[in-house]
């Protein structure tokens, strides 16, 4: 009895496991079917951190206006650091990200302001160190805050879109495990809506690792990240399997199960992914995977996913290779697509 048993086990888990192999096959040839066409008429803007600038020892403020000036994005998306807002407890300090906003409008630069418990950059998480534990006095002070925030800005038309939290169901970067769930999500979302029902609300996830669904169904737009290289230890440096293919059945799947149509590119990958952080790589090392070869490359699988827009992920490293490695490839092959110039 025991080895019918035994058979009968083992020839179920075989038929499990085919299954499993043919799906995975099928996935595979399905993200990487070849595509006719493509979005020749994507339009690219840039995501641009003060922090991220500024840890790699630039003077941000020169570095924003330069590339505004010399890049001319006609959109850009802007991170809300809570942490650079409220250092002191129930104080804010609005002068820098006033500044932003301003010089962006004096270009007639459109924004998406990201804000929240996670915004764009590492360490994802920007909660001040005073709310750190007391859950439901953070929460309560993240409310004040991004009201706070809204009422400031919700008259400037130079921001088009809000985005609230950044790839919030992704468990990625340093934070305190379960600072953001759903439920807070949701309030923070009704805020916004309740505050502001004049503009769209973005709410962004992986491109590669989330299914996408919770994150668009609670968004009026959705943005996904696209990251083709990656390192990842101990196996070394990574180039997805995927094709663009990919992104658009996942397009599918929430236009059916999220009645979500409207997808850009929020974070576009134009910067390396290595070993260390950027800062800490040799340039020879930062191009293993991305230079302007790579970038060319990436700028035209982003078209062929036929989303609307993209937003370039990089720049501040553009920058820095300008400023003080007086390396200008990647700046000038950036500005041709930036422009939108051959």
């Amino acid at each position: 009895m025991a080895v019918l048993v035994f058979r009968w086990f083992f020839k179920l888990l075989l038929r499990v496991l085919l299954f499993i192999l043919l799906l995975m096959i099928f996935a595979f040839i399905a993200s990487n079917w070849p595509l006719s066409d493509r979005n020749e008429n994507m339009e690219f803007g840039i995501s641009f951190s003060k922090v991220f600038a500024r840890d790699l020892g630039l003077d941000w403020k020169k570095a924003y206006i330069e590339i505004l000036d010399d890049l001319k994005p006609k959109k850009i998306r802007i991170g809300a650091y809570w942490t650079e807002i409220e250092k002191e407890q129930g104080s804010y300090d609005f002068s820098d990200l006033d500044w932003q906003v301003n010089e962006a409008a004096k270009r007639d630069v459109k924004i998406i302001l990201a804000f929240g418990i996670k915004a764009p950059r590492w360490p994802e998480c920007f909660i001040p160190e005073f709310y750190m534990e007391d859950k439901k006095a953070r929460e309560k002070a993240l409310l004040e805050y991004e009201e706070a925030l809204i009422e400031r800005y919700k008259d400037n038309n130079a921001i088009i879109i809000w985005q609230v939290e950044n790839e919030p169901f992704l468990p990625f970067g340093h934070c305190i495990p379960g600072a953001i769930d759903a439920q807070l999500l949701d309030k923070e979302l009704k805020q916004t809506r309740k505050l502001d029902d004049t503009r769209q609300v973005m709410v962004t996830d992986s491109g590669e690792l989330s299914i996408w669904v919770p994150a668009a169904k609670r968004a009026d737009v959705f943005g996904t990240t696209l990251y083709r290289i990656i390192h990842k230890p101990p196996i070394g440096y990574v180039e997805y399997p995927i094709g663009p293919s990919f992104f658009r059945i996942k397009a599918w799947i929430i236009k059916v199960f999220a009645k979500q149509e409207n997808i850009i590119i929020s974070e576009l990958q134009a910067e390396p992914w290595g070993p260390d952080w950027i800062g800490g790589m040799t340039v020879e090392e930062q191009y293993v995977s991305m230079n302007p070869q790579k970038f060319n490359k990436i700028i035209k699988y982003a078209k062929e996913t036929n989303f609307s827009e993209s937003y370039l992920w990089g720049v501040e490293w553009w920058y820095w290779l300008k400023e003080t490695k007086d390396n200008e490839d990647m700046w000038e092959q950036a500005r041709k697509v930036v422009t939108q110039r051959e």
